[in-house]
This record gives C-alpha cells, structure tokens and sequence, in this order.
C-alpha cells in the first residue's frame, strides 16, 4: 500500500476531496504565528469525515491537545521537548531530514518515518536518485520521497523501493 502525504497550508475542501484514503493531509501554516485551533479542527473533523488522516506541522503539543491522527518535525526542528509528553498509542510522529545529521536528530526525535528530501526539485537540497538511495540506506526508519514528485516521474519512485511520497503540486 503507497501512503501519500499532501502538504496544505489553507483548508480547501476541494482538493481534500480528490484525495483517496492513502492519503495524509499535514496542515502546516508557517506564515501565520497565530494557531488557529478552530481552522484546525474544521480541517480535522472534515479529514475524518472523509477517513483521512491528519497531521499538524511543526506543533506535537497542539497535535496531542486536538487529538490528532499525528505531527510532522520539520527538518529546522531540532526541539526534542515532545519526548516529555504521552500521547495515544496510534499518534504517530513523521519529520523531514536533508542530510545524514538531520536523519539522525529525526531519530533522536523518536519519528517513524523520515521525508528525504529533495528528490526531484533541483534546489538548494536537490539529492537526486543515487544520493536518496545512499541516505536512505542509513537509517532503519522509513523514508518517504518528498520533492518534486509528479505524475510524469512518479515511475522513478520504483528505483527507489519507496513508494510512499510528499508533496504539494502532485495533489493539486
């Protein structure tokens, strides 16, 4: 089964709708400092209506305090004051990591699976096909594809032996 992670940053019901259930919607806002815990619930209880899970970017307390279905760690992340907190036994942690010291924080962190990132997007963080599979090796955890991803590469992802993938473009 390919689980596919789809970033949003505003709660559109529209494109929730064309999503099927192996897809995970991570609400991250980092343009706004406000945490607007009633747009997060309407986005929650909407996702759950559609039995789709939910993530918090960048906030695990607010995650815990909402009862979500996770949190996702950003790579600028290094915070590790979430290990102090309990949460339900299906509350996942998910966080994103570019190079071999960040893989290793996101371990330290306690995540379950690690965005690699960036596959395709050639950016300051391009890692390109043979770089991804190099880190990927590193780590026991699961690794997701994340950047760049479209529907014209999607097959690449086979190279990989990952399927599962993040992404905002692909979805929309």
């Amino acid at each position: 089964m390919v689980n596919k992670y789809y970033f949003i940053n505003k709660f559109d019901t529209n494109n929730i709708n064309k999503q099927d259930k192996q897809t995970v919607i991570i609400y991250r806002n980092y343009s706004s400092n406000i945490k607007n815990e009633d747009l997060i619930l309407k986005i929650k209880n909407y996702c759950k209506k559609k039995r789709i899970k939910f993530y918090l970017s960048n906030n695990v307390k607010l995650a815990i305090k909402l009862d979500l279905d996770g949190a996702y760690i950003p790579s600028f992340n290094k915070n590790t004051n979430h290990l102090a907190y309990s949460y339900k036994k299906n509350f996942n942690l998910i966080g994103s990591a570019h190079n071999l010291k960040e893989i290793r924080i996101k371990e330290i962190q306690g995540v379950k699976k690690i965005f690699l990132s960036s596959l395709f997007k050639k950016n300051r963080n391009f890692l390109g096909i043979y770089k991804f599979k190099i880190l990927s090796s590193l780590t026991k955890l699961n690794v997701v594809a994340l950047g760049g991803i479209s529907r014209n590469n999607l097959k690449n992802l086979h190279l990989l032996n990952h399927l599962d993938f993040a992404g905002i473009s692909y979805f929309e």
